[in-house]
């Protein structure tokens, strides 16, 4: 007998290995008689007296004192920076142009077509690993001049791409969050 043979069947072709003539053998050596009390070849004989691999043995007077260990203190959860600041970069594809550019929490700066407004900045402590990220709204004013949503959502720092801004001619993505800028705030802007 090979050890690969294919057998037709009206029409249907079944493929028969040697592992068909493994499963005949093992199902006749199943079918012997098995006395109920000795062990098998595959457990060992147990002795109900003697305590088991995952039980500790018990003196039968001896008090179960309870676990009284405490447990160790979870790390504390890294605490999260609320900047007034995201700092953006965008990319004009017709010219090439990349800029930076700061924008306050709650102001809309535009950029070429389109209009940003970031509405919180997050940050982690310099002793942490860094994730900075910002939930960010963008719309495109149209030839039209109407204004349209493209964009609302979180932004992230460490993964520009991930939920960046593609816009046929201008791309933006969040680069960090800040404490201060140069840029003068909005409120002091109005004052000058």
């Amino acid at each position: 007998m090979s050890i690969f043979s294919r057998i037709s069947i009206g029409g249907l072709t079944l493929a028969a290995t040697a592992f068909a003539a493994f499963s005949i053998a093992a199902a006749q050596t199943l079918e012997a008689p098995v006395d109920p009390g000795a062990p098998t070849e595959f457990e060992a004989p147990v002795d109900p007296g003697a305590p088991t691999e995952f039980e500790a043995p018990v003196e039968p007077d001896a008090a179960v004192e309870p676990d009284t260990t405490v447990a160790p203190a979870a790390p504390a959860a890294p605490q999260r920076i609320t900047n007034p600041v995201a700092e953006f970069a965008g990319i004009d594809k017709i010219t090439g142009r990349i800029i930076t550019f700061d924008v306050y929490i709650d102001e809309t700066v535009q950029f070429g077509a389109l209009q940003v407004t970031p509405r919180i900045c997050y940050s982690r402590p310099q002793t942490e690993e860094p994730k900075t990220d910002s939930f960010v709204e963008v719309d495109e004013i149209t030839l039209d001049r109407k204004i349209r949503r493209i964009f609302t959502g979180w932004m992230f720092a460490e993964s520009p791409g991930l939920n960046a801004v593609e816009h046929a001619v201008y791309d933006v993505w969040l680069k960090g969050c800040k404490q201060k800028s140069e840029v003068p705030a909005p409120d002091a802007a109005k004052t000058n």
